[in-house]
């Protein structure tokens, strides 16, 4: 017996308030993943985090529900218990794709996107054979993705710029990282012309943060 076939299927909850699509997920996973068990769906925040069943090994989490709880806040709930985290999402924006990935999602995938393209993702998040090619929806993709060279930071350069896309204030920055605040406003300035330079803007945050994405930085 293979050593692919001896691993468990990963233990899999799904969160998403539009009870059809939920079932039709679930129902689609169970006949055509058996890599993955669906071990609890929920279509509630509570729901998910009070089952017996959480956490599990990976939660695949809907951008928008109708409850007050930012996606930061779910997923980062969902990382400190363990689970890794892809996000779905009808709303396949930059802004929306970056919020997750800054709070610490695994991936971020499209209702769009094919569910075997999706359970794909899944599989490359999870560490088991893949069919397709999802690193383009993952974590890290691969440095440069956007035509540019990756700039060289230095240690300094680099802690600040993950703190600051982490959602941190400059001053915050200064305080986490032990420097005056003139040092870590420097230290971003310098990040920002690097990139610049290597033909790849990153005036905005937004744009800091697709940066950091694109080249690992992220936490």
């Amino acid at each position: 017996m293979t050593a692919e076939r001896e691993r468990p299927p990963v233990r899999l909850a799904i969160l998403d308030d539009h009870e059809v699509l939920l079932d039709s997920l679930a129902t689609w996973i169970a006949a055509n993943a058996s890599d993955f068990d669906v071990v609890l769906v929920a279509t509630t925040w509570r729901e998910l985090v009070h089952s017996e069943q959480f956490p599990t090994d990976l939660v695949i989490l809907d951008f928008q529900l109708r409850e007050p709880v930012s996606i930061e806040a779910r997923v980062r709930t969902c990382r400190a218990a363990g689970a890794k985290v892809i996000v779905l999402s009808s709303l396949d924006g930059q802004e929306s794709r970056d919020r997750a990935l800054v709070a610490g999602a695994a991936a971020f995938a499209s209702k769009t996107q094919p569910l075997r393209e999706v359970m794909d993702v899944a599989r490359g998040v999870m560490g088991l054979p893949v069919g397709g090619s999802p690193e383009r929806y993952m974590r890290a993709p691969v440095a440069g993705a956007l035509g540019g060279s990756r700039p060289r930071l230095s240690a300094g350069e680099q802690e600040a710029l993950r703190l600051y896309v982490s959602g941190f204030s400059t001053s915050e920055v200064a305080a986490r990282m032990d420097v005056q605040y003139e040092t870590a406003k420097t230290y971003l300035r310098r990040v920002r012309e690097k990139y610049a330079r290597a033909g790849r803007p990153a005036s905005k945050k937004t744009e800091l943060i697709r940066r950091a994405a694109e080249d690992g930085y992220l936490r």
